[in-house]
């Protein structure tokens, strides 16, 4: 309206919205009685005090549509070895068999699986820094292997054999 009200009450005009919404064959959820400073999981279906849910600015009461709990689980749905068909046993199995070491630098503990992007197979399971350096130098093993010659203080520069050709040190 152009004073800025609604023409009807919200609790009218929520009601209304559920009967026609019925009347559609959607499901309408039946609206639940919540006690001041708690709100219902649709996850887990519990009433839970605010303390337990995440902020989310963008919602209209300011907090997750989720408890923290639910969350967690569905986090650990969307892990970085689920897309790659691995269970969390088969993970930490993997782990387990690399002594829970990342078998690039042996230093830093195993928790990013690492895969091959051209065929899916997983390789091991990385610390970030290296999983990073290899999707870095575009899973190439003779940038890894011009990378390690760098590093060990080999000269990398070219030679010009002719105009336009150059030959890489071996």
């Amino acid at each position: 309206m152009r004073d800025g009200l609604q023409a009807h009450r919200r609790a009218c005009a929520a009601a209304h919205h559920q009967e026609r919404q019925f009347a559609k064959g959607w499901n309408v959820r039946p609206p639940v009685d919540v006690p001041e400073g708690h709100k219902l999981c649709r996850g887990c279906g519990e009433i839970k005090p605010h303390s337990e849910w995440h902020r989310n600015a963008t919602a209209s009461d300011g907090l997750a549509t989720c408890c923290k709990a639910c969350e967690a689980i569905r986090g650990a749905r969307r892990s970085p070895q689920a897309p790659l068909g691995m269970t969390e046993a088969e993970r930490d199995e993997m782990i387990a068999s690399q002594m829970g070491l990342c078998v690039i630098c042996l230093k830093a503990p195993a928790v990013h699986v690492d895969h091959c992007h051209e065929t899916g197979r997983v390789r091991g399971v990385l610390c970030f820094n290296c999983n990073s350096a290899i999707g870095k130098l575009g899973d190439d093993p003779d940038a890894v292997r011009r990378a390690a010659a760098y590093l060990e203080g080999s000269p990398w520069k070219p030679t010009l054999v002719a105009p336009g050709v150059y030959r890489l040190p071996s």
